[in-house]
């Protein structure tokens, strides 16, 4: 099994391994893959590129074999998760062999492959896998959990909007951020239980799930002038005809980083390109044009807000 920290570094792998330095770099050593790639031999190199060692990556560029053979590996967890994100994170990822290779590895025995494969579909798979990862979304590991919440921001399917409000109830959940990422997801549901749920999220004592589920009610109804106060929008949805009448286009969060000085030094290969963000595969406003179904305030009346401080 990888601890939190393996898995980290399992997950950030294609990264690395684009740019083979970065290992170097991140931990503050830059000048250490200068000595690696110049004072180490040949032969010493390629022995090191064999070996199961975290370093291979930087003597080795894997190829699709390479990648596809750890994937596929039976016995070694480490090596399935690593090479599964690589082919995920490849421009080939989607191809149908690789597809049906990560749904099988929603049931792997082993949790950060499970998480891998949720990342990996969320990415390259379809509607139709939702009801696949929503179940996922109660997993015991908090890594399954996060990752399955994120595949289902890309993937539309309204078989996902129980298990998400699920995760966006503190009674439920405990990771302020899997709660946060479920706010976002369902952002892209006009329908009134989804409604229910993320404003009552606005009393969250997490600013960032606030922040989340405020955001995903702008979206859903259009509304930019309301506070995240769960009394104004309860006042509100109460005096509206058809609430997500003004619904725009939900887009998913991606990963955004300014570029560095590191990633102009010639040997670490430039910046890593950031992901452009985009609707979820599925949606369509059409869904929800016109939608009234209104969020029942009841619930919201029963508890003052609450903030954090």
């Amino acid at each position: 099994m990888l601890n939190h920290a393996s898995y980290t570094l399992v997950t950030k792998a294609p990264q690395m391994y684009r740019t083979g330095a970065r290992l170097a770099g991140l931990a503050g050593v830059g000048a250490a893959m200068f000595c690696l790639s110049a004072c180490i031999s040949a032969d010493d190199r390629a022995e090191m590129a064999k070996a199961n060692s975290i370093l291979a990556p930087v003597f080795k560029q894997m190829s699709p074999a390479d990648a596809a053979a750890w994937a596929a590996d039976p016995y070694d967890a480490d090596k399935r998760a690593r090479g599964m994100n690589m082919l995920a994170n490849a421009p080939f990822g989607g191809a149908e062999a690789y597809v049906r290779m990560y749904r099988d590895r929603l049931k792997d025995d082993n949790a950060p492959v499970r998480a891998v494969a949720c990342r990996a579909l969320g990415l390259h798979g379809s509607a139709d896998d939702v009801p696949l990862i929503a179940p996922l979304t109660k997993a015991e590991e908090v890594l399954v959990r996060l990752e399955a919440t994120r595949a289902l921001q890309r993937l539309h399917n309204p078989v996902a909007v129980p298990a998400l409000i699920d995760r966006l109830d503190m009674d439920k959940e405990s990771e302020p951020e899997i709660r946060a990422e479920a706010a976002s997801a369902l952002g892209q549901y006009a329908e009134g239980s989804g409604m229910q749920a993320l404003i009552k999220a606005l009393a969250d004592p997490s600013l960032l799930v606030d922040r989340s589920a405020h955001a995903s009610l702008k979206t859903l109804t259009g509304n930019d002038d309301l506070p995240a106060d769960r009394k104004a929008w309860v006042n509100w949805v109460k005096a509206t005809e058809k609430p997500f009448a003004g619904q725009r286009p939900y887009v998913y969060p991606v990963f955004q980083r300014d570029s560095r000085w590191l990633d102009y030094v010639p040997f670490v290969g430039g910046p890593i390109p950031n992901e452009q963000p985009s609707t979820p595969i599925g949606f369509s406003l059409e869904e929800g044009a016109g939608a009234t179904g209104t969020a029942d305030p009841g619930f919201v009346q029963a508890a003052p807000n609450k903030k954090a401080p």
